[in-house]
């Protein structure tokens, strides 16, 4: 059973633009105002069309040539593969702005984008451990391909055929030490993460089993992990990036040998668990040459491996539990998650397990959800403001809220570069190593019990964030990304700019999760002090009546830029706006 959704009204203003904080990387003034004026379904449904495809971004571009490198190889006229790395994480960021993508599926764009980012938050990888531009390439197409499972006709397409997808990823296996991995010789990395972190967990967080023994980990045990690691040896790194899936056509590892013997991958029976009712996996004789395992027979262990993970109601629940708290929520304690876990986990693991493991239809009926727009009141149960942006959500929303743009890719590729890279240290400097997580357990803002996204407040993080809105939006402040406060309120707020109570209300309204404007609700809003306090940092040069009467219809371009930077500042500076 899906869970309950909202209906037979429209959004308005506050839940259209939480819809889009939580569901893409943001919006213009314009798309929020469009999506008010739909009901949750019709919104949810531009976001994931039925109707279209969206293609595949153009790969990224080398400045060195002028080339894309990724699916034809380099040469010696290309970057170092360290610079190429970087291009890679550039080009990722202009898909997460949707960068020169149609104004009509720029919306569309980035709630995909939105899911290939929570994948990879998932499924983590670090750029200096796989230390190869194609393989981290390769490694987020295969994402894109899986993130609308929902619209895939294809029922491999989903959530369980990508875990068996990413076991034999070039990125993967040089991330885990798949190389490693040879019979006789067992290395577990890739099988205890497999488990811990990418699939079945081990259970609710803050809960403490009673464990039979040392090596349970309540779902499964260190003989699980022992047996997987066998199922999982005899892969290696692809450094020719010739082995192609046929199922997804992107590059994938080898076996070790050649694909009808792969020599290194242990074919003997592996004995499970209880845990996994005492299951054996072992190769399937129709796949063997003679009694040697084959590239397929060895593929098909891991197949078979995912079957049985995901045989595991706990697998499903984990999977959502993730989800959720991307999405929705994090809840940092039991009095806060035993609630959810007992109805929206339960409702989104059906439905994740009744389509197939497909995630889109998981996501799209959350993000249609009355518990997505309507969380009880009080501060410990509000889905509106519950989460901290993390780095790339605050910035590429500010970003897009103030429509600037990169350069082109293709015709001003060195600025294009210039620019992402100039994000990428944004990103770094307020606390998120982008594609550099201290561990494979990921950035610990998205698993990390009971602190999850509040490790991106830290005092020097959160001075980054105030100095990368005071460097946007200040004249005199030099950087590659600027913003025009003038044109901005002219172009979207000129209506309610000469009123100083109606301005800030109009700028809460699409900037804030917490806005003050004239829709029906029991949301507050901003308080009367706050409101205050915004006014106090507009009219820092005169009165109220001045700015009415005197400053906004007047013809000093100047003072008016002076006065709309700092009261820009201080809403964009704000605890408020740090919140999604």
């Amino acid at each position: 059973m899906a869970l309950p959704e909202l209906q037979g009204t429209t959004l308005g203003l506050k839940r259209a633009a939480h819809l889009l904080r939580r569901a893409t990387f943001g919006a213009t003034k314009d798309q929020i105002a469009s999506f008010s004026n739909l009901t949750a379904q019709s919104a949810v449904d531009l976001l994931f069309p039925k109707n279209i495809t969206l293609p595949d971004p153009e790969p990224p571009i080398d400045p060195a040539t002028g080339q894309e490198w990724v699916t034809t190889g380099t040469t010696g006229a290309n970057s170092e593969d360290f610079e190429l790395e970087n291009y890679f994480l550039g080009w990722f960021v202009a898909q997460m702005m949707s960068a020169g993508v149609d104004n009509s599926m720029a919306l569309a764009w980035s709630a995909r984008e939105r899911i290939v980012y929570f994948l990879h938050t998932h499924f983590t990888t670090i750029k200096s451990r796989v230390s190869s531009s194609r393989a981290l390439y390769f490694q987020n197409q295969l994402l894109r391909l899986f993130a609308l499972d929902g619209v895939n006709p294809d029922p491999e397409i989903n959530f369980k055929t990508l875990t068996v997808k990413i076991s034999v990823d070039n990125a993967m296996l040089r991330l885990l030490d798949g190389g490693l991995n040879v019979k006789g010789a067992v290395n577990e990395n890739y099988a205890r993460e497999l488990h811990e972190l990418y699939s079945i967990g081990r259970g609710l967080e803050g809960v403490v089993g009673t464990t039979p023994a040392d090596g349970d980990y309540i779902v499964y045990t260190e003989e699980d992990i022992q047996a997987a690691a066998r199922v999982l040896s005899g892969w290696d790194f692809d450094d020719t990036f010739e082995n192609l899936d046929p199922d997804t056509g992107l590059p994938r590892g080898k076996v070790k040998g050649n694909p009808t013997n792969a020599s290194q991958h242990d074919n003997t029976p592996k004995q499970f668990s209880a845990r996994f009712n005492n299951n054996i996996i072992q190769p399937d004789q129709t796949l063997l040459n003679g009694t040697l395992p084959t590239e397929e027979s060895a593929l098909d262990e891991i197949r078979q491996l995912v079957d049985q993970i995901y045989s595991s109601p706990e697998t499903a629940k984990n999977i959502c539990r993730k989800i959720y708290r991307f999405f929705v929520w994090a809840p940092h304690t039991r009095n806060e998650m035993d609630p959810i876990e007992n109805t929206i986990i339960n409702e989104m693991a059906n439905t994740f397990r009744d389509n197939g493991y497909k995630i889109q239809p998981v996501i799209e009926n959350l993000l249609r959800s009355v518990h997505f727009y309507e969380a009880a009141g009080g501060v410990t149960d509000d889905n509106f403001g519950g989460i901290i942006k993390s780095p790339v959500d605050l910035i590429i929303s500010t970003l897009k809220m103030f429509e600037v743009k990169l350069p082109d890719m293709v015709n001003n590729t060195e600025e294009f570069y210039m620019t992402t890279e100039e994000i990428l240290g944004r990103i770094n400097s307020m606390g998120m190593s982008f594609f550099e997580p201290y561990d494979v357990a990921g950035y610990e803002a998205y698993h990390q019990f009971p602190v999850y996204h509040r490790y991106w407040i830290t005092p020097n993080a959160l001075a980054n964030r105030y100095d990368f809105i005071r460097t946007l939006i200040t004249t005199g402040r030099q950087a590659m990304l600027k913003a025009n406060v003038y044109d901005f309120i002219t172009k979207h707020f000129a209506a309610e700019a000469g009123n100083v109570t109606q301005l800030i209300n109009a700028l809460a309204a699409h900037l804030l999760p917490v806005p003050y404007y004239n829709e029906p609700t029991n949301d507050p809003g901003l308080t009367d002090a706050r409101i205050n306090y915004f006014k106090k940092a507009l009219l820092s040069e005169f009165t109220e009546t001045y700015w009415q009467t005197m400053i906004w219809p007047g013809n000093n371009i100047e003072d008016k830029t002076i006065a709309l930077e700092k009261l820009l500042n201080a809403m964009l500076q704000s605890p408020e706006y740090q919140l999604a």
